[in-house]
């Protein structure tokens, strides 16, 4: 078992420098040694602004280090796919943003490679490690609402200025709130329901500023095994709405109050015939569990990553049935393979 875990991170991205690296260096195991980014000038100023000893401009260079065990990759979608592949060809670990690529068959590539490979693949789905939603998972399975019959959830905000780049202007490095919001709802709600959805009915459309081609609204609605019916609305474009979730069950309700973010906060109340009550909530950074799951997948302590190369290969599939009935207007089935 390997005492420290080195890190190289694929990708100079803002959720690298407000969030990961922290996290990897909390980790007992955790070490940040590289960063590379395609502007040598971009990796060189992270590198300084967050201390890590090496910068590069390619891919390859970083990948040559023997040091190196695992890399983060928080490219854009488009490149998540080669970058997967080199790292895994290289033998390293990888923990990848979502979506794990852009087309299915080509997130089933990076999952057969890092199987045949030997080597731990995870997706970054943060939603799941996060205390309200395992609070509200919890719930769930203890039978605190009953039967489950349908879910809201809010995934509504404002984008960033500072992340209004590819993400509202360029179709083919994956943006659009689809891939970028949409993908954790699918990843969420399999998280809850420990099932998959049976079809999927989306509308889209672009309701601010960006480019007509480019969706920043997405209102979908999603059957699950045994009547559970599932509304979404995502957008960029919502800068005052709560983000939240709603479990409604035939004896209760669950309420998750500003729990769609990445920061700890927000409420979870369980409402019944009783009245409302609010469960504690142990408010800790959710990417330090994901690090720590997937640190302890490379350790060998028998436990798999929070959210696997599976999970992710599952969640694009939902996001891509949302863009298939949002463009055709048809409902989609999922097939469950």
């Amino acid at each position: 078992m390997a005492d420290t875990v080195v890190w190289g991170l694929i990708g100079a991205s803002t959720i690298a420098r407000e969030w990961m690296v922290d996290s990897i260096r909390k980790h007992p195991s955790g070490k940040v040694k590289a960063i590379v980014s395609s502007d040598l000038d971009r990796a060189k100023a992270f590198a300084n602004d967050k201390s890590i000893a090496a910068s590069y401009a390619s891919v390859e260079s970083m990948l040559a280090d023997p040091e190196i065990t695992a890399v983060y990759i928080s490219t854009t979608n488009d490149r998540h796919l080669p970058d997967a592949l080199a790292a895994i060809e290289a033998g390293k670990h990888v923990l990848c943003e979502k979506p794990l690529a852009l087309e299915i068959a080509d997130a089933h590539k990076i999952v057969d490679a890092a199987r045949n490979k030997g080597v731990v693949l995870a997706t970054n789905h943060h939603l799941r490690n996060m205390e309200s939603h395992r609070a509200i998972k919890s719930l769930i399975d203890q039978g605190a609402i009953g039967k489950v019959n349908s879910i809201r959830v809010f995934h509504a905000g404002e984008l960033p200025d500072s992340l209004k780049t590819w993400r509202l202007h360029d179709k083919a490095a994956g943006g659009g709130v689809i891939y970028d919001i949409t993908v954790h709802n699918g990843d969420l709600l399999r998280f809850y329901l420990d099932a998959n959805p049976i079809r999927i009915a989306a509308i889209a459309a672009t309701s601010g500023a960006g480019p007509r081609r480019i969706e920043d609204s997405v209102m979908s609605v999603w059957e699950f095994p045994g009547d559970i019916l599932v509304q979404c609305h995502d957008s960029f474009v919502v800068g005052y709405g709560p983000r939240g979730i709603e479990i409604h069950g035939n004896q209760g309700s669950i309420l998750g109050i500003d729990v769609m973010s990445q920061a700890p906060g927000g409420r979870v109340i369980l409402r019944t015939k009783d009245g409302d009550r609010e469960i504690p909530l142990e408010l800790k950074v959710t990417y330090d569990r994901g690090v720590a799951d997937f640190i302890a997948a490379i350790q060998n302590r028998g436990k798999p990553p929070s959210s696997s190369g599976d999970d992710g290969v599952w969640s694009l599939k939902l996001a891509k049935a949302v863009a298939e009935s949002a463009a055709t207007g048809r409902t989609i089935s999922i097939e469950h393979t």
